[in-house]
């Protein structure tokens, strides 16, 4: 994305359209742009999406510090992470059959 003049947006022009935008739109609620990132990695994470393809598209330079910022969204996936731990060892039982 760039200006008309083919130069590149500044981090403010972002959010300066942003607020014109949601002046047009009065029904969306008033969040800030960020809040429109937060949202992104929350739901990401949240979906499973591997958090290294989740820190990626958010341009962290490290996974840790995406993992930091929203360890908040994972408590779930390790309950999640359990169960399908458990299936497949249940699976695994049942194919081996009874002793004998």
């Amino acid at each position: 994305m760039a200006q008309f003049d083919g130069s590149p947006l500044l981090p403010h022009s972002i959010g300066q359209e942003w607020v014109r935008f949601l002046k047009r739109n009065r029904r969306l609620p008033r969040i800030r742009f960020h809040d429109l990132r937060h949202a992104h990695a929350t739901h990401l994470l949240a979906a499973g999406v591997h958090p290294k393809v989740a820190s990626e598209r958010l341009g962290h330079s490290k996974v840790g510090i995406t993992l930091d910022l929203y360890s908040h969204v994972l408590p779930n996936m390790q309950a999640d992470a359990a169960m399908i731990v458990d299936g497949a060892l249940q699976a695994a039982l049942n194919k081996r059959g009874p002793k004998g």
